[in-house]
C-alpha cells in the first residue's frame, strides 16, 4: 500500500531532479497518478475525491495572492526608484556579497518568517538580495536555504504551537500537562535548531561562492566564516532566550529583530568581516541559466531618499508585527468572519469545505496594502503603476499551474483514505506508517525525514505536524522514546524541508523569475537539507540515546 502511494510523489521528484522537469510540468503529471491511485488502488468514492482535490484548488488561491503580493511589492519599488535607494543602503553596511547574503538573507529573512511565515522570507528577502545585484537563481537558492532555521517559530510560533496541540490529548492521556508539553517541546525544538544555525549560516555562504562565484570555488567562502559563526551565535543566544522564557512566539521575530541591529553595527565596522571584498563577475559573464526569464528592464534612479525607500519595508514589518502580535486587536478583526469566504458542502460532500480567511493572508496585508500606499508616497506616475501591476500578472502566470496543481495533489493525498473501500488511511499516512515500522529500533533516523516528506509536498512545516505530529508521538510511545524529542525531531524536519519543498520553490522561482530550474533547485538544496537533519538527529538523537526523557511522558506510557 505505501509502495503504491509513494509512486506520484516518486514520479515528481523524478521528473523534476532527474530530467530537469518544471514544477509546471510535473506537478499535473504527479496530480493525475495521485487521482488515479485515489480512484481506482484505494477505491475512493469519485465525487469525494475530485471534492478534495477542488478543495486544493481553492486553497491555493491563498498562496497565489502571497506570491502576486510580493512580486507586486517589488515591481512597485523597482518602478519607483525605491530599490535603487536600498541597493545602495546595504552596500554602505559592508560591499562584500558575502556579509549581505548573511545579513538578507539569513537575519532579515529571519525576522519575516518570524512574523509572517509561509513562504514570505523568500518572497521579500529574494528579490532584496536581487536589487543588491545577486544573480535571481543565487536569490532564490540562498533566500530558501536560510529559511530553515527560524521556521518552527515561523507566524508568530504557528508550527510549534500547532504541533503541541494535534499531540494536548495524547499528553492529557498519560497523565502530562499540555502546557508544559508545549514549551518543553519549544526548548528541545530551539537547542537543535540553534546547534542546526551554526552550520547553516555559513554554508549558505558555500553554496553561493561554489556555485556563483568567479572561480567556483567553496574555498573563498572561508573568509566570511568568523562573521558568518558571530551571526550564528548571536542570533542563537536572544533565539534561546526568547525559546526558554516566553514560548514559542517569539524566538524568530523578537530574536531576528534584535539581532539585525548588532549585525548591521558590526558589518559597519567591519568587525569579523573579509578584508577583500567578495563580488559576483560582471552582469555580462553569468550563465544564462542565473537569469530571471522575464524581461529584466533598468532600475529607476531617481535620487530618492533612503528613508522615503525603506518607508515601505518599514510598513509592511509593522503590519505584520501589529497584525501578528494582536495590537490594537487587530488580529481578532482580520481573523473574524467579516474577512472570510467560504464555500461548504463542495460537490455535495459535507465534510469538504474551503475558507480563506484573506484578511489574515500577507499577499493582501500587509503586502498589496503597503503596494498602494506606496503609490502615493513614492508619487508614483500611473505608467508606472501600470507598468507595476503588469509586470507581476505576467509573472505570476508561471506559477498558477505548478501552484494549483501542487496544492491539490497534496490534498488528495491527506484525504485517500475517506469513502475509499480498501483503507480508511490515506496515502500520506500509509507512507509515514510504513517508515515508521520498518525503521522501529532507529527511529530517531527516521523521524525528521518524515517531517521533510511533510514540508515537501505540503509546503509548510505546520501542515506537516499537522499530518504527522500524531503519529510520531505514538510511535514514540511504542518504541519507548521521549514524545517530546521525536517531535521536536518532527518539527526540526518539517523546518529543513522548506529548503526543498515544491510550494516554497516555485514561489522563489516566481518571486525571482526563474521558473524552470525548481528541479535545479531542489537537488541544490537537498545537500544541506539531508545535513542540518543530521545534526538535529545527533542533538536530539543523542539524548535520546542518553535516555532522555523530559516531563517522564515515555516512562508514563510503559
Amino acid at each position: 500500500m505505501a509502495l503504491i502511494a509513494s509512486i506520484p510523489i516518486l514520479l515528481v521528484i523524478v521528473l523534476m531532479i532527474a530530467f530537469n522537469k518544471p514544477a509546471k510540468v510535473a506537478l499535473p503529471i504527479g496530480w493525475a497518478v495521485a487521482m488515479l491511485n485515489a480512484l481506482f488502488y484505494w477505491r475512493q468514492d469519485a465525487k469525494t475525491a475530485f471534492a478534495w482535490a477542488l478543495d486544493g484548488f481553492l486553497e491555493a488561491i491563498g498562496t497565489l495572492v502571497i506570491i502576486l503580493g510580493a512580486i507586486l511589492i517589488m515591481n512597485t519599488l523597482k518602478h519607483s526608484g525605491a530599490v535603487t535607494a536600498i541597493q545602495r543602503v546595504f552596500n554602505n553596511v559592508n560591499p562584500d556579497r558575502r556579509i549581505q547574503a548573511i545579513i538578507v538573507g539569513y537575519v532579515f529573512g529571519a525576522f519575516i518568517e518570524g512574523a509572517a511565515g509561509f513562504g514570505t522570507p523568500a518572497a521579500l528577502a529574494a528579490p532584496l538580495l536581487i536589487s543588491l545585484g545577486f544573480p535571481p537563481l543565487c536569490a532564490a537558492i540562498v533566500a530558501l536555504i536560510y529559511n530553515s532555521v527560524p521556521v518552527v517559530f515561523g507566524a508568530v510560533g504557528t508550527p510549534t504551537n500547532t504541533a503541541a496541540a494535534v499531540v494536548s490529548q495524547s499528553v492529557t492521556d498519560l497523565g502530562g500537562d499540555a502546557e508544559a508539553y508545549k514549551m518543553a517541546l519549544t526548548k528541545y525544538s530551539a537547542i537543535s535548531q540553534a546547534a542546526c544555525g551554526l552550520f547553516i549560516v555559513f554554508f549558505g555562504v558555500y553554496i553561493m561562492c561554489r556555485l556563483f562565484g568567479k572561480n567556483r570555488s567553496g574555498k573563498e567562502a572561508l573568509a566570511a566564516l568568523p562573521f558568518a559563526m558571530f551571526t550564528a551565535v548571536v542570533f542563537d543566544a536572544f533565539f534561546l532566550l526568547m525559546a526558554f522564557f516566553f514560548g514559542p512566539e517569539f524566538p524568530s521575530l523578537v530574536g531576528a529583530i534584535l539581532t539585525l541591529f548588532v549585525v548591521i553595527l558590526a558589518a559597519r565596522k567591519g568587525f569579523l568581516c573579509p578584508k577583500e571584498v567578495w563580488d559576483f563577475e560582471p552582469r555580462e559573464n553569468w550563465d544564462h541559466a542565473w537569469l530571471s526569464k522575464q524581461e529584466v528592464k533598468k532600475d529607476v534612479d531617481n535620487g530618492m531618499s533612503y528613508v522615503l525607500a525603506w518607508t515601505p519595508y518599514v510598513l509592511i514589518v509593522l503590519i505584520l508585527v501589529a497584525t501578528r502580535l494582536n495590537w490594537f486587536g487587530l488580529k481578532t478583526l482580520l481573523t473574524s468572519s467579516a474577512f472570510k469566504v467560504s464555500i461548504k458542502n463542495i460537490l455535495g460532500n459535507e465534510k469538504v469545505n474551503w475558507t480563506w480567511n484573506w484578511g489574515w493572508c500577507p499577499g493582501i496585508f500587509p503586502f498589496i496594502l503597503v503596494c498602494v500606499l506606496t503609490f502615493f508616497l513614492h508619487k508614483m506616475p500611473m505608467q508606472k503603476v501600470k507598468e507595476s501591476f503588469s509586470d507581476t500578472f505576467n509573472q505570476c502566470l508561471g506559477a498558477a499551474i505548478a501552484l494549483f496543481f501542487g496544492v491539490s495533489m497534496v490534498y488528495i493525498y491527506r484525504n485517500t483514505g475517506m469513502n475509499a473501500q480498501l483503507s480508511n488511511e490515506s496515502m500520506l499516512y500509509a507512507m509515514a506508517e510504513a517508515l515508521a515500522h520498518i525503521f522501529q529500533s532507529a527511529y530517531i533516523i527516521i523521524a525528521p525525514i518524515i517531517g521533510v516528506i511533510g514540508s515537501f509536498m505540503s509546503g509548510s512545516n505546520t501542515v506537516s505536524n499537522t499530518l504527522f505530529s500524531g503519529l510520531q508521538f505514538q510511535t514514540a510511545t511504542l518504541v519507548h522514546m521521549s514524545p517530546v524529542l521525536i517531535v521536536a525531531l518532527q518539527n526540526i524536519g518539517g523546518a529543513a524541508g522548506n529548503m526543498v519543498c515544491v510550494n516554497n520553490v516555485v514561489a522563489a522561482c516566481a518571486t525571482t523569475g526563474t521558473m524552470g530550474n525548481e528541479g535545479k533547485i531542489i537537488k541544490t538544496n537537498a545537500l544541506p537539507c539531508l545535513i542540518y537533519c543530521l545534526i538535529a538527529i545527533l542533538v536530539l538523537g543523542g539524548m535520546i540515546v542518553l535516555g532522555m526523557d523530559p516531563l517522564g511522558l515515555a516512562a508514563a506510557a510503559g
